[in-house]
């Protein structure tokens, strides 16, 4: 099966009335004692984001500018691959695969590729998330990485560079060990070099304050990895019926990946923040796209890959002579801004960050 078919969002009208009129029946909770997110989303927030989403948020245009960019779907592996395909004006330009992240979807990437017009750009939805097929036995990265290096060679791309951060940074160097000799380097977002525990005795005492900093937070909030390892099916069952706890649920999450901020809005647009919950919504992905969790038996930070040379947007709190245990680091500037989805939050310095890795090892 190796058809490439065109694709395009078609969503039914019917899909969408039903969406409004769930969020307009809300069953609303009342407030607990606490100030801001100290319990979790807060209602007045939620509530006020909910009938945005129901009543002011307008799908039909967000669709009309996903459906600007060419899209297809293949069969990779026994699962469907659905992937923005965004040629360059160049032919011969560096072909780019970017890898989203969790609890993002192919949308982490719109505002950015605009920026990468020197690259032949691939976006794939990871299988489980968006239209992309969803895994029916276990699955893991080392099988993700495989199937997009399959993508690549099915695109006729023999020589191009990989991206990704969050999930995107556990798959992106598997499709390196995946194909070594067709990767020209891996370039991620962050999360290599984080100390451990293991670590301590060989860390210094401003490392050992480096390994405080990323126990602090990588313990606030709510555990995702332990909550959906021990029972996404329960959870799942909640997202999957009430927008409103879908909602609730990305919200939390977006509200401590962006660091930076108070509230996601305040990082990232509001209604690209919609744009995925509505993608999570319609097509049922909140429990397939949790693989990552549930298929793995324990937290571990990425490890990455020392087959081709490897970039990092960002570097404190991460530790370079520990990423460099298991990569050739080739680029790894001062920290920059933003928070854990750049590509959302500073689309034009993720860009930049990416042509400057690139341009470094093509």
């Amino acid at each position: 099966m190796t058809e490439i078919r065109e694709f395009r969002i078609a969503v039914p009208q019917t899909d969408l009335d039903d969406l409004a009129d769930r969020l307009a029946r809300a069953r609303w909770v009342e407030s607990l004692p606490g100030e801001g997110w100290q319990r979790g989303v807060p209602v007045d927030y939620l509530r006020e984001s909910a009938e945005y989403w129901g009543g002011g948020f307008d799908w039909r245009a967000h669709e009309a500018r996903l459906n600007a960019f060419p899209q297809f779907i293949t069969e990779v592996d026994g699962l469907d691959v659905h992937f923005l395909h965004v040629r360059a004006e160049n032919p011969d330009a560096l072909p780019l695969l970017l890898v989203h992240g969790w609890p993002n979807t192919f949308v982490e990437f719109v505002d950015a590729l605009g920026h990468l017009r020197d690259f032949h750009v691939v976006v794939p939805s990871i299988p489980g998330f968006g239209f992309s097929g969803k895994p029916t036995g276990p699955f893991d990265v080392a099988r993700a990485g495989r199937m997009f290096a399959g993508l690549m060679a099915r695109l006729g791309y023999g020589r191009y560079g990989v991206q990704g951060g969050d999930l995107g940074a556990y798959i992106a160097p598997e499709v390196a060990k995946a194909a070594p000799g067709h990767v020209v380097g891996v370039f991620v977002n962050g999360g290599l070099g984080f100390p451990t525990e293991e670590d301590l005795p060989a860390l210094t005492e401003d490392e050992r304050e480096v390994y405080w900093q990323v126990r602090e937070w990588a313990g606030a909030g709510v555990d995702h990895h332990a909550l959906l390892r021990a029972a996404p099916q329960t959870f799942a069952s909640g997202w999957h019926d009430s927008p409103v706890a879908l909602l609730a649920w990305l919200l939390q999450k977006f509200q401590e990946f962006t660091i930076t901020v108070d509230s996601p809005e305040q990082a990232i647009d509001r209604d690209l923040l919609l744009v995925n919950a509505t993608l999570y919504w319609l097509t049922g992905t909140a429990g397939s796209s949790s693989w990552f969790m549930y298929d793995t038996e324990r937290f571990a930070w990425p490890e990455g890959q020392g087959l081709v040379p490897t970039g990092v947007y960002s570097g404190p709190p991460a530790i370079r002579r520990l990423a460099e245990r298991h990569n050739d680091i080739v680029h790894w500037p001062a920290a920059k801004p933003g928070g854990h989805f750049v590509a959302l939050e500073v689309p034009g310095l993720f860009a930049g960050e990416v042509r400057e890795f690139f341009g470094k090892v093509r």
